[in-house]
């Protein structure tokens, strides 16, 4: 994305930029608390110059096709977040039923037994709201923007809150890297930030509620 225009979202273009265009780099690999699977760089350009064929769609169409992007991301990033809290679930479970404190399975404390059930709830309201966003944004309905911003921030903030619950109850063997509930921690943090922060997505919300404020 590059501003090709006047100000405001108008003068934005969106292009490709070949790799081994002249003034084009990358910045070194990020070390970062999760997603360490996938290298993270700073992309660099200094003076490049890109031919008009290299432009996507029209000038000044930029910033919607971002914002169109950003819609299927934010369901991207949920669906990722569905995926760790439903493992962190499994593991608990099984976790419960095999550790053995006092001479009984934590699965017979009533206490964990609630919070496990808690867990499942957020998790299986977490998957309809995705399943819902996605559907809308398929069929191309008008509300798309609001349900996946709504989607991302519920599905994010309450999978991760799975993780962090999943490693609480595993007690000081969640702590280890031994065991991969700290590992869905870590990484289900950053979604929460990802394709627009969770504050953003309270923001976008709010706006489409209160198209006059």
């Amino acid at each position: 994305m590059a501003r090709t225009g006047g100000e405001g979202s108008k003068g934005i273009t969106c292009m490709y930029v070949e790799n081994g265009t002249e003034g084009l780099s990358f910045g070194a690999k990020e070390k970062k608390v999760g997603w360490n699977s996938q290298p993270t760089r700073m992309v660099i350009f200094e003076d490049c110059r890109i031919p008009v064929t290299n432009r996507i769609g029209k000038e000044g169409q930029g910033f919607s096709i971002a914002m169109q992007g950003l819609n299927g991301g934010r369901i991207n990033i949920a669906s990722c977040s569905l995926g760790a809290a439903q493992s962190s679930l499994e593991i608990t479970r099984k976790h419960l039923e095999d550790r053995v404190q006092f001479k009984r399975p934590l699965a017979e404390n009533q206490y964990l037994q609630f919070k496990l059930a808690e867990m499942a709830t957020d998790l299986v309201a977490s998957r309809l709201m995705v399943r819902n966003a996605a559907e809308h944004l398929d069929s191309k309905s008008p509300i798309a923007p609001r349900l996946c911003s709504m989607a991302k921030l519920f599905a994010t903030d309450k999978c991760f809150d799975i993780c962090n619950s999943a490693l609480q109850l595993h007690g000081g063997y969640g702590y280890l890297k031994d065991y991969a509930v700290q590992q869905y921690m870590r990484d289900t943090r950053v979604h929460q930030i990802l394709e627009g922060t969770n504050e953003v997505m309270r923001g976008i919300i709010a706006g489409s509620l209160l198209p006059e404020a």
